[in-house]
């Protein structure tokens, strides 16, 4: 009776270790269930996953991968929100503060990412030097990466920038130097801004800021409709 019912099980078994495997195919540490995240935040209320705008109303939100307005030209997100570490969401509030004197704010186009938006980024792009390798995660799947630009308060406007968002082409290096004086003026300041303030741009990506200190956290796979 024993070994019937092992029998009878032993598919279910299977296809639901396929399916987990499938999730997470490099053997990864990963949180991916809502219980195993709140118990991190009781360990350590830093590893909480802060809504970005709720905690700084004035920045303004363009989740592009909540719309068909990026690179995959289809919906990965199911809402359009986004959400950092606790300590990040700290240091962006001062990043926020630095720019208003000037009369400028930030605008988000992405931040935490879960893990299983990366391998379908990985598995369909075709550059794969502008995605993160799923074989390590990414900075964003920690909740500790934001991609960003600079925007006018006034008229809500972007600031001139080298590229639009998630351009692989050269000119959206951090350090690329043939562009018009203006902005390379305002690429220059939103970098040297959240450099002042914990972050480092990505080499190949002017909009792309990791975090320092991205280390301390977990590879993420939470939904936002659960956080």
């Amino acid at each position: 009776m024993r070994r019937f019912l092992f029998l009878l099980l032993l598919p279910a078994f299977v296809q639901a270790c396929a399916q987990k495997n499938a999730q997470n195919p490099y053997g990864l540490k990963i949180i991916n269930n809502f219980r195993d995240y709140q118990a991190a935040v009781k360990e350590n209320p830093d590893n909480q996953l802060v809504e970005i705008n709720k905690a700084i109303p004035s920045v303004r939100l363009d989740i592009r991968y909540a719309t068909r307005n990026n690179f995959m030209k289809r919906v990965m997100y199911a809402q359009a929100r986004a959400f950092a570490r606790k300590p990040v969401v700290v240091q962006l509030r001062k990043v926020q503060a630095d720019l208003q004197k000037k009369g400028l704010g930030l605008k988000i186009f992405d931040a935490y990412r879960p893990y299983a938006v990366t391998l379908d980024f990985y598995r369909q792009a075709v550059q794969k030097d502008f995605v993160a390798n799923p074989n390590k995660g990414s900075k964003h799947n920690r909740g500790c990466a934001i991609d960003l630009t600079l925007i006018s308060l006034k008229t809500g406007k972007e600031l001139p920038m080298p590229t639009p968002f998630d351009s692989f082409s050269p000119e959206a290096a951090a350090r690329y130097a043939n562009l018009d004086v203006q902005v390379k003026k305002n690429r220059d300041l939103l970098i040297s801004t959240m450099h002042r303030h914990g972050f480092k741009v990505m080499y190949n990506e002017w909009w792309h800021f990791d975090f320092q200190g991205w280390q301390n956290y977990s590879l993420m796979d939470i939904p936002f409709q659960k956080l």
